[in-house]
């Protein structure tokens, strides 16, 4: 499999490029900053120089896919518009760059907020907006999706183990078990269509990703 990943040089992008090489599959990352890119190299993927909030069509650069990723984001301390334009505009630059191409799969990594927005306040609500109307948004779009909403994120050794569904509770997720899940999710056509809240649990990722 051909997969590229929007926020290839992320804490979670990272990961799943890795995983994606090890399995033997073409992991492409795009990244906006050109020294990244031998970290990428590093982790067995190749890296793609793309600003998703510089270009206005981004098709040329995951021509070829199987699949494309969305895992970038404005991140922390940035301000509401930055949310708009990153967590909203670049999922929606590749939703089109995905038609354009005839890439049917698309995952999108969002937020466990961003299905009850209406709680969201202070700084995280631009945020939580800005990933519920970008998760609307694909659900509308005709892709083959999956949108997994992880809890809160830790660098913490992974488990292997996880809650996916959308009854799991809030909690915690490790940014290894999240890549583990999304590389499950990929080779799992039973998500297609499906949304599901992600967070540490018992039962093994694989298994978990069958039953949903």
């Amino acid at each position: 499999m051909d997969v590229v990943i929007a926020g290839g040089h992320g804490k979670i992008a990272l990961r799943l490029l890795r995983l994606l090489a090890e399995s033997g599959d073409r992991a492409r990352g795009l990244i906006r900053n050109p020294a990244h890119a031998a970290e990428l190299e590093s982790a067995g993927a190749e890296p793609v120089l793309c600003d998703l909030e510089r270009e206005d069509d981004v098709a040329r650069f995951v021509a070829g896919a199987d699949a494309v990723v969305f895992a970038a984001g404005a991140g922390p301390g940035s301000g509401a518009d930055r949310k708009r334009t990153m967590d909203l505009g670049g999922a929606l630059k590749l939703i089109d760059a995905a038609k354009a191409n005839g890439i049917a799969r698309y995952v999108m990594v969002s937020a466990m907020g961003a299905g009850r927005q209406e709680r969201a306040s202070g700084p995280m609500k631009p945020y939580i907006e800005a990933k519920a109307e970008a998760d609307e948004r694909l659900g509308t779009s005709g892709l083959d999706f999956t949108i997994v909403r992880p809890g809160g994120l830790t660098d913490d050794p992974g488990s292997g183990r996880i809650a996916a569904g959308l009854d799991v509770g809030y909690g915690q997720i490790a940014r290894d078990d999240v890549a583990a899940t999304l590389l499950a999710v990929l080779d799992a056509g039973n998500t297609i269509g499906k949304t599901f809240d992600l967070v540490e649990g018992d039962t093994p990722i694989e298994e978990a990703v069958r039953a949903l």
